[in-house]
């Protein structure tokens, strides 16, 4: 059975281990090794949307399974570590919020995982004012983002220090 709550702090020994499986075999599919390793410096825990109170943790059986969140501030993606944050407020009125950093361990895909957490940061959004959300889908994120009503903004590549590029495509929906 799946639970939430939002994340704390506390969390992120258990969600960076999570996201690092998750990067590193739920991208295999999609992406030649050399990409997969590269995703790793443009993905990862934004520890701002633990402090905005907008990450959540999904658990299945008491066990940390999968966690994702939205922002009202203008960074699309990355973590901590990413170059080309923006922590900028967003306006509701104008603006589309985020969604960010959805990640389900490999041993618990295929479980609604995603779809809940989609479902979570819509709904909170909308609360706040939002009419659209925004996400940088990952090849692998790509074919539940499409089934959960977003579509293709525009595809583009993300710069990481080795030179490698990695493939996201922004993707939209309404919300509310």
């Amino acid at each position: 059975m799946l639970s939430h709550r939002l994340a704390i702090i506390d969390d992120v020994p258990v969600l960076k281990p999570l996201m690092e499986a998750a990067i590193g075999e739920l991208l295999k599919p999609f992406l030649p090794p050399e990409q997969v390793a590269a995703s790793f410096a443009v993905m990862g825990l934004d520890t701002q949307l633990i402090r905005d109170g907008t990450y959540f943790v999904i658990e299945c059986d008491g066990r940390i399974a999968g966690c994702g969140g939205w922002s009202r501030r203008a960074t699309l993606f990355g973590g901590d570590h990413s170059a080309g944050r923006d922590a900028a407020l967003l306006d509701p009125a104008k603006d589309a919020g985020r969604v960010r950093a959805m990640y389900t361990h490999p041993r618990f895909t295929r479980r609604g995982i995603g779809r809940l957490v989609l479902e979570l940061c819509e709904a909170a959004a909308a609360r706040e004012g939002f009419k659209h959300v925004e996400l940088a889908a990952t090849m692998a994120g790509v074919p539940l983002y499409r089934a959960c009503g977003y579509t293709d903004i525009e595809a583009f590549d993300s710069d990481t220090p080795s030179g490698v590029k990695v493939p996201l495509i922004r993707m939209g929906k309404p919300i509310g």
